[in-house]
């Protein structure tokens, strides 16, 4: 006899409560081969731990998902459409608020898009999970890993300029079918998202100023990409894109941020032009760009000349702002101004 194993019955429970409200028992006879009475001693477990509501009577029960909820699935990447599985397979199973279900939708296509288009993968796994106070979204496929994505297709040497220059927004491999716009504004619109890919790993904390910081890593091929936002959130997706664009109304986005952090290890000072021509690289897509020296404790004169006199000077459409600088940093950026 089938022996239920309770963590795998909560990854499609949620969905199955819906679909077979009325026979929700006999439907998990069926799907697991397990016995009558294992099945519902596991459904009175997953009513006591808020997986599932039951109402009617005890010879009729009527079940439905819980305050706990989650759906799990597994796709094929070849001609994959990111909004079919987002409709079908997941919205239907969650009663989230409506502005955080809009913008887990904004994540979740956006993702699920980039395996299919960036990852070079055969298959991709998404879990979408509602806590009472989070919704929760992992999507992991089994591609070449988006820092080594990144670093063949800009010529980099490290996933740590990888992340540099994805926290710049508006980088892609595929500039005709994409903008660049996808993964930052998913990282934006999270309270915690976490990067994974083949041994390396970044996290951002919308709490934390400090913005994207290296995290533990996965001991996993590919790349898995998890973004939680709190229920009771009062971030929009509007609002996030409207403070990406100078006008303010979300349609540009033509501002951005660099962490300097991202550059240099905790004591180590940026002394060198190649690494200011690094935060330089791509700014030119930009109107204003923050270069934010939080974390950085030290520069040499060759970095801020070479992005505050010789990049400036090249490209004097884009506003430099720097920021969180120290009162030394602060006066060799200006001395570089006025050179």
């Amino acid at each position: 006899m089938t022996r239920l194993v309770f963590d795998h019955l909560t990854t499609w429970i949620t969905a199955a409560a819906s679909e077979h409200s009325h026979d929700l028992a006999a439907h998990v006879e069926e799907r697991t081969g397990a016995s009558h009475r294992a099945v519902l001693a596991a459904l009175k477990r997953l009513v006591e731990s808020g997986w599932l509501t039951r109402a009617g009577t005890s010879r009729r029960p009527v079940f439905a998902p819980g305050s706990l909820r989650q759906v799990v699935r597994s796709y094929t990447l070849y001609g994959l459409q990111e909004d079919l599985p987002w409709q079908r397979d997941f919205a239907p199973h969650f009663a989230l608020p409506r502005h955080v279900e809009r913008m887990i939708q904004h994540g979740f296509t956006e993702l699920v898009n980039n395996a299919a288009d960036h990852s070079g993968g055969s298959s991709v796994t998404v879990s979408l999970r509602q806590t009472p106070t989070h919704v929760q979204l992992l999507v992991s496929d089994d591609g070449v890993g988006v820092f080594d994505k990144i670093c063949t297709a800009f010529q980099l040497e490290d996933p740590q300029h990888a992340m540099l220059e994805l926290s710049k927004g508006r980088l892609t491999s595929a500039p005709d079918a994409h903008t660049g716009r996808g993964l930052f504004f998913s990282s934006q619109l999270a309270d915690v998202f976490d990067i994974h890919a083949n041994n390396t790993a970044y996290q951002r904390r919308a709490w934390e100023s400090a913005g994207w910081r290296k995290g533990r890593a996965l001991p996993r091929q590919g790349s898995s990409i998890y973004m939680a936002i709190a229920l009771n959130t009062t971030r929009t997706l509007d609002g996030v894109m409207e403070a990406w664009s100078i006008a303010g109304d979300g349609i540009e986005f033509d501002q951005t941020r660099v962490q300097l952090r991202l550059l240099t290890t905790e004591g180590q000072a940026l002394d060198s032009r190649a690494a200011a021509r690094r935060v330089g690289s791509r700014l030119a897509t930009f109107k204003r760009a923050e270069i934010d020296f939080d974390g950085v404790t030290d520069v040499g004169h060759g970095f801020t000349d070479e992005l505050f006199r010789v990049f400036a000077k090249a490209n004097p459409q884009i506003e430099l702002v720097a920021t969180n600088t120290t009162p030394r940093i602060a006066a060799l950026v200006q001395s570089a101004r006025a050179s």
